[in-house]
C-alpha cells in the first residue's frame, strides 16, 4: 500500500501511519533495515563465538584453557570467572536492553586479554583482541539509546 506524496513519487504507508497522518520516518527505508539487520546479525555471530569457543572451554575446563590460566597463575578460580564474564556477555548482547553496556563490558574484557597476551604472552594472540573491539564498539554506539531504557528500568525498580 502506498500513498502518492508529489507527480511520480509514493511513500509507503504502514497502517499506523497512516491513520496518523504521518510520513514514514527515514530509518524505515530499505537501507535502514538492512543496517538493522547486519548489526543483529553481528550481535548474534559475536554472541555465539563468546559463548562457544571462548566461554565453553573456560567452563568445561578443557586442558588447553587450564593450562592458559595456569601459565597466568590465575588458576581455575580465574578461568571459570572469565568463562562466566563472556558467557554472561555473549547473552546480554541478545538482550536489546543490555546490548550496549555488554558491548562496553566485552570490550573493556578484550582491553584485559590484550593485556594479558602482551604481558604474558608475548603477543601471540594479541590482534584478536584488538579485533574483537571493533564490531563491539560498533554495536555500544549503534545501541547506545537503549542506555536509557537501561536506566528507566533501573530506576523503576530502585
Amino acid at each position: 500500500m502506498s500513498e502518492t506524496a508529489a507527480p511520480g513519487t509514493t511513500v509507503p504507508v504502514t497502517a499506523a501511519s497512516a491513520s496518523a497522518g504521518a510520513v514514514v520516518a527515514e530509518s524505515a527505508t530499505a537501507r535502514g533495515r538492512r543496517a538493522r539487520i547486519a548489526l543483529r546479525g553481528l550481535q548474534v555471530l559475536l554472541a555465539l563465538f563468546y559463548a562457544i569457543p571462548s566461554a565453553l572451554p573456560k567452563l568445561i575446563a578443557h586442558p588447553s584453557a587450564a593450562e592458559s590460566f595456569e601459565k597466568l597463575g590465575w588458576g581455575s578460580a580465574g578461568m571459570y570467572t572469565i568463562g562466566v564474564l563472556e558467557l554472561a556477555g555473549a547473552v546480554a548482547l541478545l538482550i536489546p536492553v543490555l546490548q550496549s553496556v555488554a558491548a562496553v563490558a566485552l570490550s573493556a574484557l578484550m582491553v584485559g586479554a590484550f593485556v594479558v597476551q602482551v604481558a604474558v604472552f608475548d603477543g601471540q594472540y594479541a590482534a584478536t583482541p584488538l579485533i574483537l573491539i571493533v564490531p563491539l564498539a560498533l554495536i555500544a554506539w549503534a545501541r547506545r539509546g537503549h542506555n536509557a531504557d537501561l536506566m528507566r528500568l533501573l530506576r523503576r525498580r530502585a
